[in-house]
């Protein structure tokens, strides 16, 4: 079964043999180097050329230099000629012709998808868009009960409980959030260990835990920030998301439908080794 993306990339090799000469990064005996070279240089890392430092693109360009110097040189030879470069030239175009059609055949389904279609996916399937109850709390992590107890002694005190609360989380949690203030962010009870989840649950919003909260981790003091209830995302939130869901489903029962119906005139001749 095929199982194909929906935007097909062309092999990096007849990215180079298409590029165009546009964005000019200077030249090599007179033939320009393109941003489609500086961008197969750069690999699939997601690294902009014009983000990088003048001494690393100096080094990218230096290889673009050296490779462009090899091809050149390999260009005067007579590989060109050989059966080989022939062979493997044909194969290549075949794929650039495969490559671009399923473009094409994607284009076509993507403009396909409306926003009934999306619509009544979404309305089908609801319950994958359900989100659970979260929280968004801080803690502060101790390894003995008398020091949270310390802690919470401090805080029922404090004037401003939260600004207090931040400031001991950084001079004395042992959890890794201790330096962002104890702050966990949203979270679902499910992702914290069952104590903690019980013992911030029962907190109302801008509250503390008033006594230390044991887990297998130490004792922890709990502030609760905010809540949310259980709800649904929305159509909007979920939109494209849903899009390319049914472009993609789509698209795979499209090539597998095309292969089915070319087998069936198809003679296949396996030879098993």
């Amino acid at each position: 079964m095929i199982k194909t993306s929906i935007k097909i990339a062309v092999t990096s090799l007849l990215l180079v043999s298409i590029a165009s000469a546009g964005n000019s990064f200077g030249t090599v005996n007179g033939e320009t180097i393109t941003q489609e070279e500086i961008e197969q240089t750069l690999g699939q890392q997601g690294i902009e050329f014009s983000s990088l430092n003048k001494e690393m693109q100096k080094r990218v360009l230096d290889m673009v230099v050296d490779r462009k110097l090899l091809s050149q040189h390999a260009g005067k030879s007579d590989i060109a000629k050989s059966d080989d470069f022939k062979e493997k030239l044909e194969m290549l175009k075949k794929e650039l012709i495969l490559n671009l059609w399923m473009e094409r055949e994607a284009q076509k389904i993507e403009e396909s998808v409306t926003d009934a279609d999306i619509k009544a996916e979404y309305e089908k399937n609801k319950d994958l868009y359900k989100v659970p109850a979260q929280l968004k709390a801080r803690h502060i992590l101790v390894k003995s009960e008398d020091e949270a107890k310390d802690i919470i002694k401090s805080l029922e005190e404090a004037k401003d409980p939260k600004a207090t609360f931040i400031t001991l989380a950084k001079e004395k949690s042992t959890g890794p959030s201790g330096v962002n203030g104890g702050d966990l962010g949203w979270f679902s009870l499910d992702r914290m260990v069952p104590e903690f989840s019980l013992a911030a649950d029962k907190l109302k919003k801008g509250t503390f835990t008033k006594e230390p909260v044991k887990t297998q981790f130490g004792y922890h003091v709990i502030y609760l920030d905010d809540r949310k209830p259980a709800g649904t995302k929305s159509l909007d939130e979920v939109k494209d998301q849903i899009r390319a869901k049914l472009n993609r489903e789509r698209f795979n029962a499209f090539m597998d439908q095309t292969v089915k119906t070319l087998k069936k005139d198809a003679k296949v001749d396996l030879k098993l080794k």
